[in-house]
């Protein structure tokens, strides 16, 4: 028996007029869709008289349902998998999923589409020809300074999702840490009330003291600076740390990377990491 097709279908991130007629098409054919909250589906499906099956498939269910899923697909039946907005999987459910369907050796297929990272860095006038997807920063205060701490050092324009609430707060960490640089802040992308705020951190705070902040929020980070001075032998420990994590990376490349994006010699690096490593090691 042929297996059946697990489609990854990016939906819009607010206009509905953003969905691609391919998009409209594999909705209609599939057998089912699964979807990250059935109701807000619901609503794109009527808008266009889509009238597939439904099923949920989210952060909380994704372990429990997949199975199921993975049966149908293996005994032919095409499936579509959407988000709430935007492209599965980024920040998004999925994962577990799509995996899965890999393992059974099903066929994935993305359908591309609108994407809140690709939308609000297309409009930043920051640049685009190298940058580094982050998702949501830790929502505790601590752990979200060590994150930022760790990209003192990326040179890349960094694209990260906050919420509303802890916008002003998260502002105020980048511009403590990595300075005052250049951001962008998008909100509410391709919806009625759709803003998008340039300027340094220092400038957007300013703006936004004072305002109730609402809805999606996606924020650009410029990297830092390649003129910049080389980095101090203390920034390169929050760097080793995040690269260290990376199963992947030896500790050559490690130094290499550090070196490359502070300025610094290899050997300095090196030497650096070492004692820091005899320092953890004791205690």
């Amino acid at each position: 028996m042929k297996k059946g097709t697990l489609y990854i279908v990016a939906t819009p991130i607010g206009n509905l007029e953003d969905i691609t007629l391919r998009a409209l098409r594999v909705l209609k054919e599939v057998g089912l869709i699964a979807a990250e909250d059935t109701r807000h589906t619901k609503k794109l499906l009527n808008e266009y008289g889509i009238a597939t099956a439904l099923t949920s498939l989210h952060d909380h269910n994704e372990q429990k349902k997949t199975p199921s899923i993975i049966a149908g697909l293996n005994e032919g039946m095409d499936v579509a998998y959407v988000s709430d907005a935007g492209t599965p999987g980024i920040s998004d459910p999925g994962y577990i999923l799509i995996n899965k369907a890999i393992e059974n050796r099903i066929t994935v297929i993305p359908i591309p589409g609108p994407s809140a990272v690709v939308a609000a860095l297309s409009a930043s006038g920051l640049p685009m020809d190298r940058f580094f997807f982050l998702g949501f920063p830790p929502a505790r205060k601590g752990k979200r300074r060590h994150f930022f701490k760790s990209l003192q050092e990326e040179h890349a324009t960094m694209v990260l999702y906050e919420s509303p609430q802890r916008t002003l707060d998260t502002l105020r960490d980048i511009e403590e840490i990595l300075g005052d640089r250049k951001v962008v802040l998008a909100r509410e992308l391709s919806k009625l009330y759709e803003e998008i705020l340039r300027g340094t951190v220092s400038e957007l705070i300013e703006a936004l003291r004072e305002r109730t902040i609402k809805g999606e929020i996606t924020l650009i980070i410029s990297g830092k600076e390649r003129g910049d001075s080389p980095g101090s032998p203390e920034s390169i420990i929050p760097q080793f740390e995040a690269l260290e994590r990376d199963s992947r990376l030896s500790m050559k490349d490690i130094v290499s990377i550090i070196a490359d994006q502070t300025g610094m010699p290899r050997r300095d690096v090196y030497n650096q990491v070492l004692k820091y490593l005899k320092a953890r090691k004791s205690q």
